[in-house]
């Protein structure tokens, strides 16, 4: 269940010091519910990227995109993202398309631990379809959309420093993978 990249194996300076950890990946893979619950386990805040940018604009997600579209978007969360990796330990949890950005993924890369949650296309698939709250979802093939995602956006992800998977098991499996990982206790 549990990969990190061979770079995260070789530099335990990539191991969890009490930096931001970032949970990166698709949509769908688990990162506000695998945060809220890693947040718990290591008492620290807990931030949901997402929920700071529609507060910020004082929108949803959906609206920002239908009303100024994907690159507003992206601005406004790229300056929030910044904004919440500030040296404090906390979990944050990103959107999928966050990393993507260079500045955000370098500042990500530099200043907290990046945690990629992976999962199989079929498995997003199904948790995806359990809410139509996805702006790039709408009106579209949610498979063929997260397949295209997934090759144009992993080679980006692979590049966090800590790699665990998100399948088919309770979350709490996964929260157990990342402290594993991070080298927190006997997790």
């Amino acid at each position: 269940m549990l990969q990190s990249p061979p770079q995260a194996e070789r530099d335990p300076t990539k191991r969890w010091r009490r930096a931001p950890i970032v949970l990166v990946g698709l949509m769908g893979v688990g990162k506000s519910t695998v945060g809220r619950r890693l947040a718990q386990r290591l008492r620290l805040p807990f931030v949901d990227a997402d929920s700071e940018i529609e507060e910020a604009a004082g929108m949803s997600i959906p609206e920002i995109f239908a009303q100024f579209g994907e690159a507003y978007f992206r601005d406004g969360e790229r300056r929030v993202i910044q904004r919440l990796i500030d040296g404090t330990p906390k979990v944050i949890a990103t959107g999928g398309g966050a990393f993507v950005n260079d500045t955000t993924r370098a500042l990500i890369l530099a200043e907290a631990l990046a945690v990629w949650l992976d999962a199989d296309i079929d498995v997003l698939v199904e948790r995806v379809r359990r809410r139509d709250t996805r702006p790039l979802l709408r009106g579209k093939d949610p498979a063929a959309v997260l397949r295209d995602l997934a090759a144009a956006r992993n080679p980006l992800y692979a590049q966090a420093h800590i790699r665990v998977a998100s399948n088919n098991a309770p979350h709490e499996a996964t929260v157990r993978a990342i402290l594993r990982a991070i080298g927190y206790g006997a997790a």
